[in-house]
């Protein structure tokens, strides 16, 4: 069995989520990491887990993981609709994303 390694910051584990009230659906966030993002089929983004499951719970948070850490932070800086929210896992801090200051 093999365990896919997590994306982290000074040690702290990630994860990501979509704020569907911002959600534009222009997609880009699935272009840069279709391992992470779906667009769903009302339009908007969606955060999956590593076995591919679509997470349509609002404020639902899946694991970065590393190898993807460029993309879904690429993803997070593109988005139009600034509706993707990186943070650590351990205290709820944003480290990407629109509330960075």
């Amino acid at each position: 069995m093999s365990v896919q390694q997590e994306a982290s910051v000074d040690g702290e584990a990630l994860e990501v989520w979509i704020d569907q009230d911002l959600c534009t659906g222009d997609g880009i966030c699935a272009q840069y990491a279709p391992e992470v993002f779906e667009l769903d089929i009302d339009g908007l983004a969606y955060v999956k887990t590593a076995d591919d499951q679509l997470l349509q719970d609002r404020g639902a948070t899946a694991a970065v993981p590393l190898p993807l850490l460029t993309d879904v932070v690429d993803s997070a800086k593109e988005c139009p609709g600034e509706c993707i929210h990186v943070r650590r896992v351990s205290d709820k801090v944003e480290v990407y994303g629109p509330d960075v200051a």
